[in-house]
């Protein structure tokens, strides 16, 4: 099965916590829509969306995953298939031109007026970083305004699975 992922579970070591058998084939792009924070998350803050725009100038770009069809339904958990994300089938360009046609989730329940925490827009960044998206892209989304997280502890749960601390992005409100 083919997973196209373009927020947090770019991050190779991320998703792999949740889907072990995920593995990353290489970095792809979805024209067509734009890359949003305006998903409302179980935690109340932004998650990513990317939102349709129709327009094929506008691009999300992303990482293609081959994972076991068998471990779909703890992706399903982790998106939130039904509560706040649905899934779509979508035709992503490779980096040789290619196309392939790959499973990816959306938005449902959006709130423009919504932030992300910092541990969450880390992930992304982090995720965007490893796959070398790039760097207008991985620039724009570090420009990204976030929320301090109610939860402190959370945020240190989050990023412990990187075997480095990174500096996160600041919060503004």
């Amino acid at each position: 099965m083919l997973y196209f992922a373009y927020g947090s579970n770019m991050s190779t070591r991320r998703l792999q916590q949740r889907v072990p058998s995920a593995c990353a084939l290489q970095h792809a792009v979805l024209h067509g829509h734009c890359l949003t924070f305006h998903k409302v998350g179980r935690d109340g803050s932004a998650k990513c969306d990317a939102a349709l725009s129709r327009d094929e100038r506008d691009r999300v770009h992303g990482v293609l995953y081959r994972m076991d069809r068998r471990h779909k339904p703890r992706l399903d958990e982790i998106e939130g298939l039904g509560q706040g994300y649905e899934q779509k089938s979508v035709t992503v360009r490779l980096a040789d031109g290619a196309e392939s046609l790959a499973i990816t989730f959306y938005a449902t329940h959006v709130d423009p007026t919504l932030r992300p925490y910092p541990w969450y827009l880390e992930h992304v960044l982090r995720g965007a970083r490893e796959h070398r998206l790039p760097d207008h892209y991985q620039a724009a989304i570090a420009l990204v305004q976030t929320v301090d997280d109610p939860d402190p502890h959370r945020h240190a749960m989050e990023l412990a699975i990187y075997p480095h601390p990174a500096p996160t992005a600041s919060t503004t409100e």
